[in-house]
């Protein structure tokens, strides 16, 4: 049986740190893969760490062709209406530390950084936290539609054939421009999100805009709702701050056309775009736990 990385699922953890790693030229994309496969989280019931690896899907499916589900691709850049763009900033491998307190993050960080040194530079880490338990830093709650633990699985884990375990991993640093957002009235910040601001309840249909954050994320095909399991965080300083999307489907094409619908193709774009701009982008694809214990190091067979 192929299960998924449990570290998806780990909802309450406080502190976070992601690392982004390009390979180096002519690297052995096994052998890196081993060498990040044996950083493991502190063997403890208290204290301890989660972690989440995904990988480049044009790189696993040459790391890993059988593990590999044939239909999910790497991020291309997304241009939208009136010029508006996503940028491409794909890297190869990706890491997602999650613990407790920041210090054990930061150990299991340096370790994955020294581990994969010889095969693959650092492009980029960003600092994850929480803010007042589940909100982002406009303010409202973040994820208030995502699916429960009950249901995530079925929504996140493909289900059979190829790649069967494992999750499309969307990653995004979104940056807010400073006070721009929440400078404005309450009411305004509202209507650009589609929902209130105290309680996160959504605006009846009747009143929702339709380029609010809630219409333009929402996906409808063929009038039935498509989900994603949303573990998005807060990162950064003071003067220098915004969210990292964190999103996790068993199939590309609903976080595929999210971007889309944000970016404004087939409608009009999101208003919160106007307040907070994509900087990076990427697809990761997540493979189960068999699939990655297939890359352990002889001694942990």
């Amino acid at each position: 049986m192929e299960t998924a990385q449990t570290g998806i699922f780990a909802l309450g953890d406080a502190a976070h740190g992601f690392f982004e790693f390009s390979l180096k030229p002519g690297a052995d994309i096994a052998a890196a893969t081993t060498a990040l496969v044996a950083v493991r989280e502190p063997r403890s019931t208290v204290g301890g760490a989660n972690r989440v690896l995904g990988f480049r899907p044009s790189l696993w499916s040459k790391v890993a062709p059988a593990d590999t589900p044939p239909n999910v691709r790497d991020f291309d850049e997304i241009r939208g209406a009136g010029g508006y763009r996503m940028p491409e900033t794909q890297a190869d491998i990706w890491a997602w530390f999650s613990a407790a307190s920041y210090d054990v993050v930061f150990d299991m960080g340096t370790e994955a950084i020294a581990s994969i040194a010889r095969y693959a530079d650092l492009s980029r880490e960003f600092r994850g936290w929480s803010y007042r338990h589940n909100r982002d830093l406009t303010g409202f709650e973040d994820g208030t539609e995502n699916p429960t633990l009950d249901e995530a699985p079925e929504i996140v884990v493909i289900p059979d054939g190829p790649g069967v375990g494992g999750s499309v991993l969307l990653f995004q640093q979104w940056k807010h421009r400073p006070n721009a957002f929440t400078d404005l009235p309450e009411a305004k910040q509202e209507s650009v999100i589609g929902r209130t601001k105290p309680d996160s309840v959504e605006f009846d249909e009747a009143k929702m805009p339709p380029d609010s954050h809630v219409s333009r994320t929402t996906l409808d095909v063929d009038g039935k709702e498509l989900k994603i399991f949303r573990r998005n965080v807060p990162y950064g300083i003071v003067s220098d701050h915004g969210t990292l999307f964190i999103g996790f489907c068993a199939d590309q094409m609903p976080l595929q056309r999210m971007l889309e619908q944000m970016a404004g193709i087939g409608g009009p774009r999101d208003a919160l775009t106007f307040y907070t701009d994509a900087l990076t982008g990427a697809y990761y694809f997540v493979p189960s736990v068999q699939a990655l214990r297939r890359f352990c190091p002889p001694q942990d067979d």
